[in-house]
């Protein structure tokens, strides 16, 4: 069994309250979700309204599928034009 995981810094520029940054969040996680099939959530600066940490995991049976989905992911958020990643930290274990 393999899992992936990554942790990314997000800024939100759009956002000037929580409530705009939690929807920015919560339709990208959502999205993600459906695409791409992994554990998804916002799992750190709750308080802060530009800035947010997103971590997502994924598990295969299979290295190179882990990198795959991770970049996919990865590139459906560079994609995105309410946020800016800002901070990556992958892990394949």
């Amino acid at each position: 069994m393999i899992v992936g995981t990554c942790e990314l810094e997000l800024m939100v520029y759009d956002a000037i309250s929580l409530k705009d940054k939690r929807q920015v969040i919560k339709s990208i996680i959502g999205k993600i979700q459906s695409r791409y099939n992994v554990s998804i959530a916002e799992i750190g600066n709750n308080d802060k309204w530009q800035r947010t940490i997103i971590g997502f995991a994924c598990v295969t049976n299979d290295t190179k599928h882990a990198n795959s989905i991770i970049s996919n992911i990865l590139k459906f958020i560079e994609r995105d034009s309410r946020v800016e990643i800002f901070n990556h930290d992958i892990d394949i274990s």
